[in-house]
């Protein structure tokens, strides 16, 4: 009341005047914010500033304002526009027990993006990255994600591939992703979501699979699986050869099942003795219950 009547006397007209367009404003304000404040519940908000994806910031309008800066669009309609047809293309490998929220998996693919900007990769060679999976299945035996993970980025990265490693937040159940960035570069994308070797080396060779084999053909995201399209088993296919190659498979499913007899064999395969277990389990050999002392574990430090 103080400032209207205040305004009333500098400028002119009645404190009523100026009272009525304060709550025109506000008003107005509201009805700007309202569509993005929608739209920031559909978002991993704590997560994203959790794990520094944004700002931490308090107001609707500071976080309307650094996710639209994260997404790199104008407005909430351009996320729309710019993302809707991400989202219908998305392929997911599960039935709907995969209960993801779009807007966080949209999330998740994005901040991907942002640090695959950061990685130098060579031209795209299909060639070479199909020569380049064989030699990284014997970074499967290094025991540190910080010794494996960095190799394997530098090595994809030679062929022309991106790999990224970046923890999912609430509401994306996805373990791997795969699309091509505009740079016409594949960008291999990882959560570590299960924390164990052998999910993180299949679900590597899997989406490795969809670049070799389905290319350009869309946005493929990967969950905890029930349902399976074609592609998906093909990827599947191809994570389970490329792992074990098809002159060691007769000798997988009728091997011993002791820990001396897996380390041999994963010794003479090439790859740990983690992933040599998962596979036995994947395949249905051993229940998932069996032999999991065998596997490496990890943890996020954040």
């Amino acid at each position: 009341m103080d400032l209207a009547q205040n305004l009333a006397r500098v400028i002119g007209s009645t404190p009523a005047f100026w009272i009525r367009r304060e709550h025109l404003y506000r008003q107005e304000v509201e009805r700007l914010i309202e569509p993005g404040q929608r739209w920031l519940d559909d978002l991993p908000l704590s997560d994203m500033m959790r794990l520094g994806w944004i700002p931490r910031v308090t107001s609707a309008a500071d976080r309307v304002s650094a996710c639209l800066d994260f997404f790199d669009v104008s407005d909430v309609a351009n996320w729309h526009k710019k993302y809707n047809n991400t989202l219908n293309r998305i392929a997911f490998k599960t039935s709907n027990s995969f209960d993801s929220n779009p807007g966080a998996v949209t999330a998740w693919i994005r901040r991907a993006e942002i640090l695959a900007e950061d990685l130098e990769c060579s031209e795209w060679n299909e060639a070479k990255f199909l020569e380049t999976l064989q030699e990284i299945r014997e970074l499967t035996r290094l025991k540190s994600p910080s010794d494996f993970i960095p190799e394997l980025q530098r090595r994809c990265a030679a062929a022309g591939v991106a790999v990224v490693v970046t923890r999912a937040p609430t509401g994306c159940r996805a373990s791997g992703a795969t699309k091509f960035l505009g740079s016409g570069n594949p960008l291999i994308l990882l959560s570590f979501r299960h924390l164990s070797e052998d999910h993180f080396w299949f679900a590597f060779f899997h989406e490795a699979g969809h670049v070799v084999l389905h290319g350009k053909n869309g946005l493929f995201v990967e969950g905890a699986g029930t349902v399976s399209t074609p592609n998906e088993s093909e990827a599947n296919a191809f994570a389970e050869k490329t792992l074990i190659p098809d002159k060691y498979q007769s000798e997988l499913v009728s091997l011993t099942l002791n820990k001396l007899a897996i380390a041999r064999f994963a010794r003479k395969v090439g790859v740990s003795a983690g992933v040599v277990v998962g596979q036995l389990q994947h395949r249905g050999i051993i229940a998932h219950s069996r032999l999991n002392f065998l596997k490496r574990r990890f943890r996020w430090t954040i």
